[in-house]
C-alpha cells in the first residue's frame, strides 16, 4: 500500500534565498515512513536535502537536528512545541524558516 504524501512549502527569509536562486519559497513532497505514519518535518527536510542540499545544510546540523539559531513555524506554530522534527505535516503545510536575531 502507498505511503502518505503531502506537499510542503518552505518560506525562506532573504538571508537564505541565495541557496535557492533567490526564490522566496521552495516546495517539496514529504513522505510518511510507512502507510500508517503521516509525513513529518524530518521527511520534508530529507527531501529538501535531495533537491537543495546547500540550503538544507544551513538548516540542520551534522546530526540531523535543526540548528540552534533556526526556528521553523509549521502552519503558524513553532515546530519545537509540535514535536520538532517529528511534527506531522498537514496537507499543504507551510513552514516558515526564521534565523535567530543577534
Amino acid at each position: 500500500m502507498a505511503r502518505p504524501v503531502t506537499m510542503v512549502v518552505f518560506v525562506l527569509p532573504s538571508s537564505l534565498r541565495r541557496w535557492v536562486s533567490g526564490r522566496q519559497e521552495v516546495a517539496v513532497f514529504a513522505v510518511g515512513d510507512d502507510r500508517d505514519s503521516p509525513p513529518t518535518l524530518r521527511s520534508a527536510l530529507d527531501m529538501l536535502r535531495r533537491t537543495h542540499p546547500m540550503l538544507e545544510e544551513r538548516l540542520r546540523d551534522e546530526y540531523g537536528r535543526i540548528r540552534r539559531h533556526i526556528s521553523m513555524f509549521v502552519c503558524g506554530e513553532n515546530s519545537r512545541g509540535l514535536g520538532g522534527l517529528d511534527c506531522a505535516m498537514p496537507p499543504g503545510a507551510e513552514v516558515y524558516v526564521l534565523p535567530a536575531l543577534a
